[in-house]
């Protein structure tokens, strides 16, 4: 009888004031288990950005399978962000291939939809293998796509904050106004602009 395929889901962002949230669901077969444990896979938030760059890699060489699932910002302004975190664990997975026979989720709820059994874990990311690597495939991948996007956003200090609402981005939202990746539905980005030039003029003068 075959093993049991077991998948670790997390999601990153929920607390941004900019970009999607990100999923990831990773499968670890049981030879993975020792080797990512010795090399100190756990929660991303208790580890560097270098010791996530490093451990990513060694994520994805060892997982049977690993992938991201995202909510854009429409979607978490359109839905509320907890349903966007959800909706983007629930395509995380169903982009796994082979899918999986159990999802254990961090935190307390349960995805709606998702026709395959699931186990919402509580720090799920602290006490179980396979939702940390998701946890740092997830962190990793958002992090890298919002330094990209700082290019394109350049006043925002983004590739310092990854989005999340310091006091540098909170106030430049107020000097330059929101851009098109702001998350209008938060409290932040639901400012009158109308006093500031349009972003767009400012973001063409920046570049």
């Amino acid at each position: 009888m075959a093993a049991e395929l077991i998948a670790g889901v997390d999601e990153v962002g929920r607390g941004a004031l900019f970009g999607p949230v990100v999923a990831a669901a990773v499968i670890l077969p049981d030879s993975a288990v020792a080797r990512l444990t010795a090399l100190g896979v756990t929660d991303s938030k208790l580890l560097s950005p270098a010791q996530r760059d490093r451990l990513v890699e060694q994520v994805r060489r060892l997982g049977m399978d690993c992938r991201i699932g995202f909510a854009s910002v429409r979607e978490i302004d359109r839905l509320n962000i907890l349903q966007a975190s959800l909706l983007a664990m629930r395509r995380a997975i169903a982009r796994l291939s082979p899918q999986p026979d159990l999802c254990l989720v961090d935190g307390n709820q349960r995805i709606p939809g998702l026709l395959i059994p699931q186990q919402p874990i509580i720090k799920g990311d602290q006490t179980c293998l396979a939702i940390a690597a998701a946890s740092i495939l997830a962190k990793v991948w958002r992090d890298r796509l919002i330094v990209r996007l700082s290019a394109r956003y350049p006043h925002y200090d983004l590739a310092t904050n990854k989005g999340y609402g310091t006091a540098a981005h909170r106030l430049a939202i107020q000097t330059y106004g929101c851009t098109p990746q702001h998350r209008r539905s938060f409290k932040p980005c639901q400012i009158d602009h109308l006093d500031h030039p349009p972003i767009q003029q400012i973001l063409d003068c920046g570049s």
